[in-house]
């Protein structure tokens, strides 16, 4: 008797069928997507990064680091 209720249990978990392919578990699916977007992310961030270090500079207009010339 001990059997009969463990082992209904543990079918009660298992999906019905097999999957197919078309379908997706939702909560994976939205986890999946969210850990794209945060890999994404980093690697733009990395990217950025990596120019701002090799050319510090190059981004900035000069004319906010050139002085401004003074006409009388």
């Amino acid at each position: 008797m001990g059997r009969d209720t463990e082992s209904s249990s543990g079918e009660m978990d298992r999906p019905a069928g097999p999957l197919s392919r078309l379908e997706v578990d939702v909560d994976l699916g939205f986890a999946l997507f969210f850990l794209f977007l945060l890999c994404f992310f980093l690697l733009v961030t990395m990217i950025r990064c990596a120019q701002m270090v090799r050319d510090p500079y190059g981004s900035i207009s000069t004319s906010t680091y050139q002085e401004e010339q003074i006409t009388n």
